[in-house]
Parts: C-alpha cells; structure tokens; sequence
C-alpha cells in the first residue's frame, strides 16, 4: 500500500499553537523551532507532568524561553499527575532536572496565574473556529481534561499534532511509547475525540537522528543558543547510547513543529488508532489499523517518514534566527 505524501506547502500567515509539552532535551528544541520560525504563532507554553515533575518541567520552559529572550510568550502549569496512574517520570533518559547537562537561566518572567487546562479552554473558545491547532509533546493529560472540561472544543480546534505512539515500536516498553505510556487513559480520550488527529510517532521520530553532522551545522552557528543545543544533543547522546544503543540520538519533539511548517516535509497515512489500556504487558499501546484503507470518517492519521534534510534546515535556521 503507498503512503500518502502531504501536498500543502509553508502556509504564508503563521499558524496560531499552544504548545502542551513537559521540557526535557527535545521539548526545548521544539520551543526553539517554534520561537525561530515565522511559520509558527506560538501563543502560549502549557506544561504537563511526564519526564519530569510539573515544577521541574514548568521551570525549564520558563528558561528556555529566556535563552531565546522571547519570555513574552505565556507558561501555564498543568497537570501534576496522570488521570488514574501514578507518576512516573523520564529521569534514566533526561536526569533529575529533566533538562540535565546545560546550565539555564534564571527565568525572567513569573509563571502565569491559572490552569494550563482552562487556558487551553479559553483559547480555543475565543479563537475563530478551524484556525487554532494545539500541539502535545509529552503525556496528553492536559489535553484530555480540556475536552472533558469544556466539549465545545473539539469541533474548535484546527488540528491536535502530537508526538507519541508508534504503529510498529515503543521505547518505555517493547510496544508503548513514553507519552502514551505514562498516561493511557487521557491518550484514549484525546484519539477517541472526533477532532483531527496527527500522531508523530517512534516510526517518524527515530529518523530524526542528530548525526555528527547535524551537530557540526549547530555547531559553527557560533551563538550562545547554538551552544545551548550543542550542550543538550551531547547530553542527550551519550544517554540514549546508554539507554537504548542508538548512535545518534533522535529528536523526536520539534518534528511536530516541522510538520506545521512545511507538510511535505512528512509523509502522513490515514489510519483508525487504539490505545491499549488493560493489557498486562501492552498498556499504552498505540494499536494502529494499516491493513487497508481508512475510510472517509477516519479522523486520524500517523506519520511515517522524514525529510532527514530539510526537517534540520528548519532547526538550525531557527537557532540562527534567535541566536
């Protein structure tokens, strides 16, 4: 069966996101595409529990945005544990700060006052219908309280991308991916919605490797933000190689970002997707139905494959920009 290539090209008006991530290495990669990219009208940061706890996470966005000196762009705190299960974090894989091997600033703006879940509300209610997407590049808990808050949005919101899952692997377990994984209950209702779905998984990710010569491109920018993302893919690196023997390390989370900014920079196919909930040894299993074509009132669709070249022509021009 062949893939299904995107055809829309760079939109020319930026596109409105809010940004529902828990900032470990690749979460403040993402933050750094979307800050440095004119494609992307980043109109505020809400942070979830995952890699690591809500106050450790909610910090490093909070810093990162510093580093790019655009703290002007909100941080909401979200949710501190999963619906149902207990908190379990990503420390093996991004230290006790979830942001380890990088020193950050102090952050400059103070965290904003309310939930992450009602300021997704209200963002999606008063935004135009159709043109508000909501990106989530850690566990969907946030995401999941939202629709269950206030159902209105989900015939609201443009589009949910999402880093998590994979129809063929996982990383936290043989079958699940981190995301999923540490929250089923809130992947399930945010799949189930009958809002569009486009799930930027493992499949994808793992070709988004940050090779010797991406870091090289990094490296001769010369800034103090290229230093800053040199520090996180050395530290990231030599984890992964402990962890689970990849080379160079994939950087999963700015691949939501690209997607947003150039379609055909990602191959997406049409398909229904589960997520596993009861099974002793598949909880948080994103089951992906590729047997054959999905029909019309499919709302999901998964990613598949990368431009390797371009996807990194887009991050080191951001660094560029901000730096």
């Amino acid at each position: 069966m062949t893939e299904r290539t995107t055809s829309a090209r760079i939109t020319p008006e930026p596109r409105p996101i809010i940004l529902d991530c828990d900032p470990w290495h690749d979460d403040a990669i993402a933050i750094i595409l979307a800050l440095g990219h004119r494609g992307i009208d980043l109109r505020g940061i809400t942070t979830v529990v995952g890699n690591q706890t809500l106050e450790k996470v909610t910090r490093n966005a909070q810093s990162v945005l510093t580093l790019c000196r655009r703290d002007q762009v909100p941080v909401y705190a979200g949710a501190t544990a999963p619906l149902i299960r207990p908190v379990r974090v990503a420390a093996d894989i991004h230290g006790d700060s979830g942001l380890d091997g990088v020193l950050l600033p102090e952050p400059t703006r103070p965290l904003s006052d309310g939930h992450a879940v009602q300021f997704i509300v209200d963002q999606v209610l008063r935004a135009d219908p159709g043109t508000l997407t909501l990106v989530a590049t850690g566990p969907l808990t946030n995401l999941a309280l939202a629709a269950r808050l206030e159902p209105r949005i989900i015939s609201r919101v443009r589009e949910v991308v999402l880093m998590g899952g994979g129809a063929q692997r996982g990383n936290r377990t043989p079958v699940a991916e981190f995301n999923i994984w540490a929250d089923p209950e809130a992947a399930h209702i945010v799949f189930d919605a009958p809002w569009p779905v486009t799930m930027v998984g493992l499949d994808l990710t793992h070709q988004a490797l940050a090779t010797e010569q991406v870091r090289a491109r990094i490296a001769e920018i010369g800034s103090p933000l290229s230093e800053f993302v040199g520090g996180v893919l050395e530290f990231y690196r030599g984890a992964y190689v402990r962890a689970q023997r990849f080379t160079d390390p994939p950087v999963h989370d700015p691949c939501t970002i690209a997607y947003l900014i150039d379609p055909d920079i990602v191959q997406t196919r049409r398909a229904p997707v589960s997520v596993e909930l009861n099974g002793m040894h598949t909880a948080g299993m994103t089951v992906v139905d590729l047997r054959t074509a999905a029909g019309p009132d499919c709302h999901t669709q998964v990613a598949t494959r990368l431009d390797h070249e371009r996807f990194w022509d887009l991050v080191v021009g951001a660094i560029r920009t901000l730096g």
